[in-house]
């Protein structure tokens, strides 16, 4: 150990942002520990590295006592006061014990405890990089597959992309460059374990605001997000501006900004609708692109009556009742539509019957209804 050690130490805390003391006192401490296991001894030691010159000198400790137990930890008060008068019991007397070959020891500790310190210090400084960027997009090349987990590489760190975060159908091929949506950054033994994610609304809702600059710079406003992942999405948008469309805004000239997201999501559909403080109006224009006869909304156990054409039944209710089960989670509230043909024929039966015109039966009957709640199976929704 010499000067030049010393000048390597001040390099690494200037590149590496490592202070140099903090350096030097794990060398220390690492070299008690290479002193004890290289030449068998048990005593109380302490290494001092000069912060000048490099030069390190070991020093064995020993308490002054009265009586003598362990003379490897312990001195008496007369041998002590043989090397200084001052010195009274309790007293620790420190005596030079550097071995003559401590040097290659010490080099070959030094160089291990920087590149531990080193490596701590990198995977602290991606740690703090990528846990203040949870909730964000990232861009990647999908690196390899372990088991059914997907490694996305991100630059400086590794990004798990898990089952339950893939899109259902989505073939990930190596060298591939995808976007996903970071989840949680946990700090490991063997660094930071980045959780991204390819089905989060999370996701759609960070394409949109890069895509979209209306949404960027605050005109346009994402009310909230329903996504099943790779199949279809609904998304509500509201503009603070009365001279802007929002859904307009998102769309984009011939389409070219929602068809951006579209492609990068691999076709996953997108219906795109205006928000409106009046529920009766958003939940008619969720349910695009179903046109809508009427809606009558019950606070009561938050249900909404729709109405639509007979001709536009199958199209409000979609396949596997995927409209209406994306427009309930979008809107909160549990949605049951019905034809004009099935509203007139439940109104001529309740006239000739006698009874009330209202129809509280359950929803899914054999008349061909469809009700759909929030809380219905698929992915939730994200506010805006």
């Amino acid at each position: 150990m010499n000067a030049e050690f010393i000048g390597a130490i001040e390099e690494i805390e200037r590149s590496k942002g490592i202070a140099k003391d903090v350096l030097l006192e794990a060398i220390e401490a690492a070299l008690i520990s290479a002193y004890r296991r290289n030449f068998g001894s048990s005593q109380n030691v302490r290494v001092h590295i000069d912060r000048e010159t490099g030069e390190i000198k070991v020093f064995s400790r020993r308490t002054v006592v009265e009586q003598v137990t362990d003379p490897r930890t312990e001195i008496s008060l007369a041998e002590a006061r043989e090397l200084d008068p001052n010195y009274r019991e309790q007293d620790v007397v420190e005596t030079e014990v550097t071995p003559k070959d401590f040097g290659r020891i010490a080099a070959q500790t030094a160089k291990q405890v920087v590149v531990q310190r080193i490596r701590e210090a990198e995977r602290g400084i991606i740690f703090e990089e990528f846990s203040s960027r949870e909730g964000d997009i990232v861009t990647g090349r999908v690196h390899r597959q372990e088991n059914r987990n997907i490694m996305i590489d991100l630059g400086r760190a590794e990004g798990i992309l898990t089952p339950n975060e893939q899109i259902p159908g989505e073939l990930y091929r190596q060298g591939e460059r995808i976007k996903s949506y970071i989840l949680e950054v946990r700090k490991t033994t063997k660094g930071p374990q980045i959780m991204v994610s390819r089905t989060h609304p999370g996701l759609l809702k960070r394409l949109l605001e890069f895509e979209v600059p209306e949404i960027h710079d605050g005109i346009v406003e994402i009310k909230g997000i329903a996504r099943e992942a790779g199949s279809r999405s609904k998304i509500a948008v509201y503009s603070r501006d009365e001279t802007v469309d929002p859904v307009g805004a998102c769309v984009g000239p011939k389409g070219v900004r929602v068809q951006t997201i579209v492609n990068e999501l691999r076709g996953e559909k997108m219906d795109i609708v205006r928000w409106s403080p009046r529920i009766e109006e958003f939940v008619a224009n969720a349910l695009s692109p179903a046109k809508v006869v009427a809606v009558q909304c019950h606070e009561d156990g938050k249900v909404a009556r729709v109405v639509v054409p007979d001709y536009q039944l199958s199209l409000a209710i979609g396949k596997e009742g995927q409209n209406a089960r994306l427009a309930a989670k979008l809107t909160g509230w549990r949605i049951d539509i019905r034809s004009e043909s099935q509203v007139a024929e439940s109104a001529a039966a309740a006239y000739h019957g006698g009874g009330d015109e209202a129809d509280d039966s359950p929803p899914d009957e054999a008349d061909g209804r469809q009700s759909a709640g929030p809380d219905d199976s698929g992915d939730g929704g994200v506010p805006g």
